[in-house]
């Protein structure tokens, strides 16, 4: 019986350790720096052309991130059935150590699902849309709120209707999703 009980223990510690290989190759990729071949996942324009936040999507599917212009559409990307589900990351600039609005940096990402977001300011993202301005630290983002106007919400609390809604100047769509082009 002992025998069968130790063959058992080993079976189970065997399983377990395939298990933990599994949990380690879960950890979320790095982010990739921004360069001159990010080109928008929506808009099909270079990130280094628009000013603002930008984002990024790492999937298990690609090797190169899903780029995009704005957070917001980064945001919808993530609400829409019929874009990727395999997310591994989503990454986000951190305006609170970019240089300017200009240049929000090349490097200075932020997970998106623990950065805070000011929604509903007066500032529009690099395609002339509201934009969810993010902040690594929630200090940055009040002071943003204090200039620009706005409140600082979490990744889970931006409204559905704020990312995929007709709220920019010109925007036609009435509240339709858009044409998503996936690469």
């Amino acid at each position: 019986m002992i025998t069968w009980r130790i063959l058992g223990a080993l079976v189970a510690m065997i399983f377990l350790a395939g298990c933990n290989q599994d949990t380690a190759s879960s950890v979320a990729p790095p982010p990739v720096a921004l360069n001159s071949d990010a080109m928008g996942v929506f808009c099909g324009m270079n990130l280094l052309e628009h000013p603002g936040p930008k984002g990024q999507i790492i999937t298990a599917g690609r090797i190169d991130p899903f780029w995009f212009s704005s957070v917001r559409d980064t945001v919808a990307f993530t609400l829409m059935p019929d874009q990727p589900r395999d997310i591994r990351a989503i990454y986000v600039s951190d305006m609170a150590r970019a240089k300017s609005w200009e240049d929000p940096g090349a490097t200075n990402w932020v997970d998106a699902r623990k950065a805070f977001f000011v929604i509903e300011g007066r500032k529009q993202g690099g395609m002339g849309a509201a934009e969810a301005v993010p902040f690594g630290n929630r200090e940055a983002a009040d002071v943003f709120v204090a200039a620009n106007g706005g409140r600082v919400v979490t990744f889970t609390e931006i409204p559905r209707d704020y990312v995929l809604g007709s709220d920019a100047p010109g925007d036609q769509s009435q509240n339709e999703l858009p044409e998503v082009r996936t690469n």
